[in-house]
């Protein structure tokens, strides 16, 4: 622990001012602002029956808050998209508890971001060491930080396992500045391809309605969440977010939510959930009451790339996994996470494994990179 700082573990962010939290990021990623982690908190969203207990990691220096990072204490492994439960299988074929668990990321967004809140940098290895601490001090199996930055990276040491993934990123090279200009570095196949799709959803009547927070009204922000409940019926998942909280950051943070709704006849057929960073746009629920060929990659990708372009952002994630989003212009991106293991045996032989799974993840990159919809590798 760096000199004169003072740790604190806390069970709820609204026992830090949000100024205070706030000004250890640049605000460009929506996710780790204290109105939406503390949202997920005051309206119902997190709950210790689902695993999720909050244990957020603070140091001080005097009153000052100086570094901290979002944490939970896990009793599971839902809603993390960083997957352990071959882990979990093997602690308990060793009469060992997996969990509980301490976790460092944002509930259910498996989305890159800073996890390691702090002006100076040099602060960020102080965190980590905390970190172990309390795995070694409460007797946890593990600590975990999932979908950190790269730029992060150099707070961790050699006994932080690392693992990779992929997702699939829009990346606007520089040149694009309308939805043509994309499809004009695509091959004729991919361009002929989604112009049809999107010819299909345009013929069947269908328009769409872009809506920040503070554009939407009560029946806007209904439908949307209507749209995610249906999802996750449909899939026999419980939904984690409420309607309150989606008003809540409709309220505290507007401009950074996006709502894309499809109508037909005036009424919503369908809808896709998304929050707006400082040059990216995060893609996050979408559901739909209609079945249309076309509907969910013109609601959740398309549009979401006219709004980029028209918004002049850079990137746009749409969410994890989904090879059908290399042929829209998604290209592989790697993801990373970093994890403490605290029993020496276990710690070696997931040493082994990570690195195999490492190199695999690799290879499996380059191999989509190979079948891109692009003329050139970068789309341009």
């Amino acid at each position: 622990m760096s000199a004169g700082l003072r740790t604190r573990w806390l069970d709820g962010l609204a026992r830090v001012p949000a100024r205070q939290w706030d000004a250890l990021h640049d605000g460009g990623n929506p996710f780790v602002a204290h109105a939406f982690l503390e949202g997920l908190e005051r309206h119902g969203c997190l709950r210790p029956g689902w695993g999720w207990t909050p244990r957020h990691l603070t140091l001080w220096d005097g009153d000052t808050l100086v570094a901290a990072a979002p944490g939970y204490l896990k009793t599971n492994s839902h809603g993390e998209f960083v997957f352990d439960h071959a882990w979990a299988r093997a602690y308990a074929g060793h009469g060992l508890d997996y969990y509980p668990k301490w976790l460092c990321a944002v509930p259910y967004s498996p989305v890159t971001g800073p996890r390691l809140l702090a002006r100076d940098p040099a602060v960020r290895g102080a965190l980590v060491r905390a970190m172990c601490a309390l795995v070694e001090d409460e007797g946890l199996s593990s600590a975990h930080v999932n979908f950190h930055l790269p730029a992060e990276s150099g707070a961790f040491d050699a006994a932080w396992l690392e693992r990779t993934d992929v997702q699939y990123h829009w990346r606007n090279p520089g040149h694009w500045r309308r939805f043509d200009d994309y499809l004009a570095d695509m091959d004729h196949r991919h361009r002929k391809n989604i112009r049809q799709e999107r010819g299909k959803v345009a013929s069947s009547g269908i328009t769409f309605r872009r809506l920040h927070g503070d554009e939407a009204g009560p029946d806007e922000l209904d439908a949307i969440h209507g749209f995610y409940l249906q999802t996750f019926a449909e899939y026999g998942n419980a939904p984690a977010l409420t309607r309150d909280f989606i008003g809540h950051v409709a309220r505290t943070m507007p401009r950074n939510m996006l709502i894309i709704l499809a109508y037909l006849d005036g009424s919503p057929v369908a809808g896709a959930l998304c929050l707006r960073g400082g040059d990216t746009l995060y893609g996050r629920y979408w559901g739909s009451h209609l079945r249309l060929p076309g509907l969910h990659f013109e609601t959740c990708y398309y549009q979401g790339i006219e709004y980029c372009l028209e918004q002049g952002l850079a990137r746009f994630e749409p969410g994890a996994q989904g090879e059908h989003k290399l042929a829209r212009g998604f290209l592989p991106a790697f993801v990373h996470s970093r994890h403490y293991i605290a029993h020496p045996a276990f710690r070696e032989a997931l040493a082994t494994w990570c690195a195999e799974e490492r190199q695999t993840v690799e290879r499996y990159a380059r191999s989509l990179g190979r079948h891109g919809p692009f003329r050139t590798a970068e789309g341009g």
